[in-house]
């Protein structure tokens, strides 16, 4: 039913004041019928004032639906042609959007000039009929003008502003915020207040005055006219703060709504509401901050598949300058075996193939199961750290469980491997535990987080001691001390390593 409306959303909104005006009418000839006929008979001015009726009518009303409809259809060609999805420039699209934003203020141009110039027009004309006249008329005249006017020229207003919210602001301002267009007028929510107060307040208690004051008509009965009017000034006041209210009410709602799912992490929620007020303002600034938050967490999860998601979380949570602090972690190095030669007659796709398979696994077990951290790739293996961030006592364990995890992963995989009749590989683990400097290095414009120190080194040469000890798994010493959970070593012989001055004592499960 909305769609279907929608595709008829100029005739909507040409027909918005239609409503107001039949109870603006409605009124003002109930009035004249209850209260300024018996006037008019008693000076002998009915003919006179049926002839203005009918010349004002004739006049006022084809000149304002005409230049009612002259706006609506000026509208139309571009309507249609928006609606096909062509690229109107902006030197010719900006100006029919601004009619369309002044659209509200135009309908209630019209209308107010219609109905107060009205009142002018009668006046005169009684006036110069050459009979005397009453003067109740001077009073009653303006009232009923006043009071019919005052309903249909306001709720025209926020009834234009509705549908061509609802049916011509998403087509004309698809791909544009109407709020930043150039030289409009919008009604601002102190005016809407202002309007509100007149017709809640203002126009019903203002005719009560004009009534009290005026002098009384010999064919009503003045206390029961007045409770009427007022009911219907009450009637006008409730169906105005109504109007306004939605018109306040609806993107408050929308933008409460889309403020709880951004804080439920739901990145892609946008506004849909098309404004020029300060509303518009609001909603457009909010949608650009949720895009902002889209494009940041696209950058940020980005970013972690660099440098891994603890490595990401570290480096925005510490000072982002050059740089760290000593820690006790345990490094993890792993090495495939004999992967120069195996490249040598791999072709280039199959290589990243093959690490890329291999790495799948590898990452997932160390970050996934056992909290570890991937620092670096290094070509045929990487470098993995055990005790950064949380800076638990046993990092040593998760490093050990995560060295056998790999082992086990690793049969699985070569496993598969064998199924397709490809090569199966053989890699080396070494681990060692000491202090190194965890942090950023390099210059401002390029910074890489890592950890230095000869923990590091110390890890990476016993790594290396696997090939020619014919092992695939060591750790040093040190390691072993830190453990907190006792599990089955066996030493090996201590070994020269390059860079320390006495043998590495080393151990292997």
């Amino acid at each position: 039913m909305d769609a279907a409306l929608k595709r008829h959303a100029l005739l909507v909104t040409a027909l918005a004041p239609l409503i107001p005006h039949l109870v603006g009418s409605t009124f003002n000839i109930w009035y004249n019928m209850t209260v300024i006929d018996p006037l008019l008979v008693a000076a002998g001015l009915k003919q006179r004032f049926i002839s203005t009726v009918i010349m004002w009518n004739a006049v006022a009303y084809p000149a304002g639906i005409g230049i009612w409809l002259w706006l609506i259809v000026s509208l139309r060609s571009t309507y249609e042609r928006l609606a096909r999805g062509e690229n109107i420039p902006p030197d010719k699209l900006d100006p029919v959007r601004r009619r369309l934003v002044h659209l509200p203020w135009y309908g209630a141009a019209i209308s107010g000039a219609g109905w107060f110039l009205g009142a002018i027009v009668f006046l005169i004309s009684l006036a110069l009929a050459g009979r005397p006249m009453n003067t109740q008329l001077f009073w009653h005249l303006p009232i009923s003008f006043a009071v019919s006017g005052f309903i249909a020229t306001t709720q025209s207003f926020f009834l234009i502003e509705l549908a061509s919210h609802w049916g011509l602001f998403p087509l004309f301002f698809h791909d544009a915020r109407p709020d930043r267009l150039e030289r409009i007028h919008p009604i601002t929510l102190r005016m809407r207040g202002f309007m509100w107060a007149i017709s809640a307040s203002v126009c019903p208690i203002g005719s009560l005055l004009l009534l009290l004051f005026a002098p009384p008509s010999p064919a009503t009965n003045p206390q029961l006219f007045g409770v009427f009017v007022a009911i219907i000034g009450v009637a006008f006041a409730l169906f105005s703060a109504l109007l306004i209210g939605r018109s306040v009410a609806q993107p408050v709602d929308e933008l409460r709504r889309a403020a709880q799912a951004v804080r439920q992490g739901q990145l892609e929620v946008q506004v849909p509401l098309r404004r020029a007020d300060e509303f518009g303002a609001l909603i457009g600034e909010f949608n650009r901050m949720v895009t902002e938050l889209r494009e940041k967490e696209r950058l940020r999860q980005s970013f972690g598949a660099h440098v891994g998601r603890t490595a990401a979380e570290e480096i925005l949570t510490r000072d982002p300058g050059l740089g760290g602090t000593e820690q006790v972690v345990t490094i993890m190095f792993v090495d495939i075996r004999s992967f120069t030669a195996r490249s040598g007659y791999l072709s280039p796709t199959g290589t990243v193939a093959l690490l890329n398979e291999f790495l799948r696994v590898m990452v997932e077990t160390v970050e996934g199961e056992h909290g570890g951290m991937i620092n670096k790739f290094l070509g045929d293996g990487f470098m993995a750290l055990f005790g950064i961030g949380n800076r638990s006592i046993d990092h040593a364990d998760d490093a050990v469980a995560a060295a056998r995890s790999i082992q086990r992963n690793l049969e699985q995989l070569n496993a598969k491997r064998s199924a397709r009749g490809d090569e199966t590989i053989n890699i080396g683990i070494g681990i060692n535990t000491g202090p190194a400097i965890v942090g950023s290095i390099g210059s401002p414009e390029r910074m890489e987080f890592t950890v230095i120190g000869n923990t590091v080194n110390v890890a990476s040469r016993v790594e290396a001691l696997n090939k020619t000890l014919g092992t695939s798994l060591l750790l040093t010493k040190e390691t072993r001390a830190a453990l907190q959970q006792a599990i089955e070593l066996r030493e090996l012989p201590p070994q020269t390593v390059k860079g320390v001055d006495q043998p590495v004592a080393i151990y292997t499960i």
